[in-house]
């Protein structure tokens, strides 16, 4: 345990920022699997266009603030995109 005073204030600061950070990255990991899950059932295109606008605010929250590299951010993103989109061209195309 840190003895001196700024030491034990920086320590507290760390616990705090690790819950939020790991608030966050579990907020990311939920709202992608919503997404996936919505894709998977094939469900209302609307309701899935807000579920991944959910997810683009938390990626680049999480890249804002240091979470996540802009790079993995933006990999996430491109890639969930490309599910949903694949997955309603296919829709329509079957209608």
């Amino acid at each position: 345990m840190a003895n001196i005073k700024s030491a034990k204030k920086k320590a507290k600061q760390d616990i705090v920022r690790t819950e939020r950070n790991l608030a966050r990255a579990t907020a990311i990991k939920t709202a992608i699997k919503k997404v996936l899950a919505a894709v998977a059932q094939a469900a209302d295109f609307e309701q899935t266009k807000v579920l991944l606008k959910d997810v683009e605010a938390k990626l680049a929250r999480a890249k804002s603030k240091g979470l996540l590299h802009a790079n993995t951010a933006s990999r996430k993103l491109s890639r969930l995109s490309k599910k949903v989109a694949q997955t309603f061209k296919q829709e329509a195309a079957s209608k």
